[in-house]
């Protein structure tokens, strides 16, 4: 019976040791994604800046994007599932707001929801801010572009390690860069 207990013990040891050794490299990996996220654009991009406020009237941001894009941007709306060729990039780059240019994400947060939306496990520090949405009855985490106020979509604790969160982002809100 102290022999069945030891193991279990020394098992249970082992396995947090693991676990915390496994949480250590997903944030030095998520410290790493975070700081390094500019080795992800193009050469040639200079991008704005978060603190470059852009702020349009309604008639110059319709002049401005699509139809889709203004919609879902200025108007709080959401693209049918399913329907963004950005799910299907792989290729290495830069994810910028659709109206601003602001880096938001990199091809290397993204990741395969299965939601039929781009989705991605973090973020650009300083990209976006968030606000709670009620629109749904129940309070979900909405998510806009710090430079104009641009909205992207919602954040949700279903996501993968290291963060357990999925930004579910709108595909006409962003724009792909490939890095080369």
């Amino acid at each position: 019976m102290q022999r069945r207990t030891i193991l279990k013990a020394a098992g249970a040891l082992a396995a947090a040791y693991i676990g915390t050794s496994e949480a250590k490299e997903h944030s030095m990996e998520l410290a790493t994604l975070h700081n390094e996220w500019r080795a992800y654009l193009p050469g040639d991009f200079d991008p704005p800046s978060a603190d470059d406020d852009l702020e349009l009237d309604s008639a110059a941001w319709r002049e401005r994007l699509e139809p889709a894009a203004f919609d879902v941007l200025r108007k709080e709306a959401t693209e049918r599932a399913g329907t963004s060729p950005l799910n299907d990039e792989k290729r290495r780059g830069v994810f910028v707001c659709a109206g601003c240019d602001l880096p938001v994400f990199t091809s290397a947060m993204k990741f395969d929801s299965g939601t039929g939306w781009p989705s991605f496990f973090t973020h650009i520090p300083g990209a976006f801010e968030t606000k709670k949405d009620f629109k749904l009855v129940w309070p979900r985490t909405e998510y806009h572009c710090a430079r104009c106020g641009g909205h992207h979509g919602h954040v949700f604790n279903d996501g993968p390690p290291p963060t357990g969160e999925r930004w579910c982002n709108n595909g006409v809100a962003l724009r792909f860069l490939p890095a080369s």
